[in-house]
Parts: structure tokens; sequence; C-alpha cells
């Protein structure tokens, strides 16, 4: 069922936000308005939206109220990102052992958006959102996929694991005529499933083609390896995990368009995007208060890496003020030729929970490790890093051919270089190297970070 997209932006979707009572489309509208406010207007806003976040959870939410209590929150102080920056970030522990108590009052679950989150790195997370809430991170996520050149209502390509199609004839007819996608599920990305989603794509014709970064990697090869070229997008968008600088020029030149890379987590939804410039990261700073912190909770420079710490304006019912991402980013001062004046981030420098350690307890981005191998040695398709302990490394590589001994010691040699003599280095062949179940790869595995130094 090809309907031509401008039918689709145009009719369709206003009749079926009509119908529905759906605010996507006017959110929409907003955001687009908003992205050109000058830096301090924006600031001003989200100022506005916090004081009245912090003043809800004060009347309205018990756990927050106890924490407001336990640091000295005044929320009627007349700086409110001060008065938030007194609380300690929020982890996942902290949400579990909490309970019911972190839902706001007046709020049931009932009611609400249940999302599990869980990532490559922890146990399931359950999370509410109000539809209000659903309806403004979607309008937020078709705001920066148009920055790709992708539009609304045009087919799109996607690539996730345990991709789930629709069930029932409502929602496969709704698939078809408001949100037409051919999926491609990482979790089997072979040969014949390539040779599928390549056919898919010849009849449905998508613009836009979305997914983790490393899987259109892969789908990039594996097209390039098959003699495959009726994959042809307008647009890419790499998400969900860091973007390599060397797998982007990969994608690019066998997909050849530019790739859009975008950051978000399951929790708070999108955070962060490239825009057409494809020159760092405007922040979402519409929906979310975005923090970088150093080791001691205090702000980082601009230039520095340091830990993301957000807080969400949107979801009054399970509201994450604080919430420790797990990530590392590099904040900007830059202003973007764009003309956007949503503030920037150069990019992310790693996964906390994937740096690496040397033995004297320094750190080592694992994602780097990976930029200074996986592309340099010819033949290297896939790796990953895992470190046993701290002087005991594991590689496990997909090569197109064997594995020599030249290769062993170069790649050897590049590991002694970053953590010093008195390391050991293994290989462990395999054909494949699998995602996790959210579909997303983890490049380096460290089983010591908890433990030392």
């Amino acid at each position: 069922m090809n309907i031509p997209s401008v039918i689709r932006r145009n009719i369709l979707l206003p009749l079926q936000c009509l119908y529905s009572g759906s605010s996507r489309l006017s959110y929409l509208a907003e955001l687009q308005s908003s992205q050109y406010l000058p830096t301090a207007r924006l600031f001003e806003l989200q100022s506005k939206r916090l004081s009245n976040l912090l003043n809800h959870l004060a009347d309205n939410n018990e756990f927050y109220r106890c924490r407001f209590r336990e640091y000295g929150v005044n929320v009627a102080g007349v700086d409110p990102l001060a008065e938030l920056r007194k609380l300690a970030p929020l982890d996942k522990p902290t949400i579990r052992a909490a309970g019911d108590a972190i839902l706001s009052d007046g709020y049931r679950k009932s009611d609400l958006m249940e999302f599990r989150t869980g990532g490559s790195t922890g146990e399931p997370l359950r999370l509410w959102i109000t539809e209000d809430c659903s309806e403004r991170r979607n309008a937020c996520a078709w705001r920066h996929d148009q920055w790709s050149g992708w539009r609304v209502g045009e087919p799109l390509g996607a690539l996730w694991g345990n991709a789930k199609p629709p069930a029932g004839l409502k929602q496969r007819l709704r698939a078809a005529l408001l949100d037409p996608t051919v999926v491609l599920d990482t979790m089997r990305l072979s040969a014949q499933t390539t040779h599928e989603f390549a056919t898919a794509w010849n009849r449905v014709q998508p613009t836009l083609l979305f997914g983790h970064a490393h899987s259109i990697y892969q789908l990039a090869l594996e097209l390039e390896a098959l003699g495959l070229d009726t994959v042809t997008p307008k647009a890419i968008i790499a998400t969900s995990m860091s973007l390599l600088e060397p797998e982007r020029i990969v994608i690019e030149r066998i997909l050849g368009v530019p790739v859009t890379d975008r950051y978000g987590c399951e929790e708070v939804s999108l955070i962060g995007s490239e825009c057409e410039i494809h020159d760092g990261m405007h922040l979402n700073v519409e929906h979310l208060i975005i923090e970088f912190l150093d080791d001691d909770g205090i702000p980082v420079e601009d230039g520095v890496s340091g830990r993301i710490v957000v807080t969400d304006l949107q979801n009054l019912a399970m509201p994450f003020v604080r919430y420790e991402v797990g990530d590392m980013g590099v904040p900007s001062s830059e202003a973007c030729p764009c003309g956007r004046g949503l503030p920037m981030m150069e990019g992310l420098s790693g996964r906390i929970a994937d740096f690496l350690f040397r033995t004297d307890g320094s750190k080592v981005a694992g994602i780097s490790m990976i930029e200074n191998t996986l592309t340099k040695f010819p033949g290297i398709r896939q790796m990953q890093i895992v470190q046993e302990t701290v002087a005991e490394f594991r590689l496990r590589l997909v090569l197109d051919g064997d594995l020599d001994r030249s290769l062993e010691v170069q790649l050897t040699a590049v590991f002694v270089a970053a953590f010093g003599e008195g390391i050991s280095v293994a290989f462990e062949l395999t054909d494949r190297i699998l995602p996790e179940a959210s579909g997303k790869f983890r490049f380096s595995v460290c089983r010591v970070a908890q433990t030392y130094p």
C-alpha cells in the first residue's frame, strides 16, 4: 500500500491526530519554532519549567519531598537550578528501592504508559509516563529526525533488536497507512535477512535508515559484500549507542549519504542530536536539563568530559530528577552555524560501565580502544574487548580470514602501549558477536569496574 508521503503528512496524520485527540503535531510545531530562539531565552524557559517541576514534586511526591528535606532544597528559591544541584544524582538502585513512592500523587499506573529499560549493564527498570509526556517525546523525535532530511509521513527502514511486527489487522492497517516501516531484526542479521531487507526496501522505498550505530555499520558491510545496491536511503540516523568515526566513514562510503548521530536513553528519550551541519549535538533543553559532572559532582568546563546527569521536565507522574544516565559526554559553548539556539555538546566519550582499567587504577575508554583497532587493521569485521582482570584481556574477533601471528602481535602491542607491560591478551575467534537483548552492541565489557581500584 504505497500512499504518497504528502497525503500521509498533510491529510492522514492530521486526521488521525484529530480523531485520537493527539497533540503530537501541535507539539512538533512548537518545537520547530522554539529551536531558533536565542540560547538565553531557551534557558529562561527551562528555568521556569524546572521551577514548576520542583513545586509540583514538593506538593505531590513523597519520595522527592523526603529528598528535598534531606538536601535542603528550597523550591521557592530564586535560582531553581542552584536548588536542583543541591540534590545528589539519582541512580537505578535508588529508584528501584523507592517503589511506588516515586510516583506522584493523583496518578494511577492503569492510566499511565509502562516501559521497562535495562540497556546493557543492569537489571530492567520499570517506569511510567503520562500520555502527554509520550506525545511530547515523539514530537521531539520527529523534530530531530527531520534534521537528517527525512520528513514526517515518509517511510523508514529500521534496525532493531527483537523487533516485533504489528499484531492484529488494526495495527497492521495503521502501520501501512500512517507509519510504513521496513524492519531488520539485528538479532538475526545475516546474508539471508539482508537480502530480505533489501527486497522489502525496494518495495516500500523508505527515505530514512534508522537504527543502532554499529548495526547500520554491519548492514552496510553486508550489503557491500553481497553486491546489493537497492538500499538507497536519503537520510541515515544512528542512535542508541556511540557512533565511531571510522564506522561513520564506512557507512557514508557504502550508502552514499551523511549519517546523523543521535543520543538518548529509554528513561528520558532523546537527549541530543546532530543537525545538518554534523558538528556536535544540539541538546533537547525544552524537555530536559542536561548536566556534565566530574567525579566530585561539580559541573565540568566546556570541552571537558563529564558524567551525564539529566532531569526530565515533562513526566510529572514519575519524574527522573538528576538521573545518572551512565554515559560520559563533552559540553560545548560553541554556537552552531545552522542558527538554532539549542546549546551543544561535542559528543559522547563512552559509557561509564564500559571504561577499562590500567593497573594503576587510571581509566581508558573502551570505545577509544575500538576506534584505534577496529578499522585500522585490515580484515577485522567486528571486535569486542573483555577485561577479565586488570592484567587480563580477551579480544573477541570476527575476521574476514584467519588470525595470523602478525595481527596478534600488532593488536597486543596496541594494548601494551595503552595499559602497560605485564598484561596478557588472549584472542577468541567467532563467526559473529551478538548484540545485547536490546539490540545494542557493547564494544567493551569490563568485569573489574565495580571492584578496582
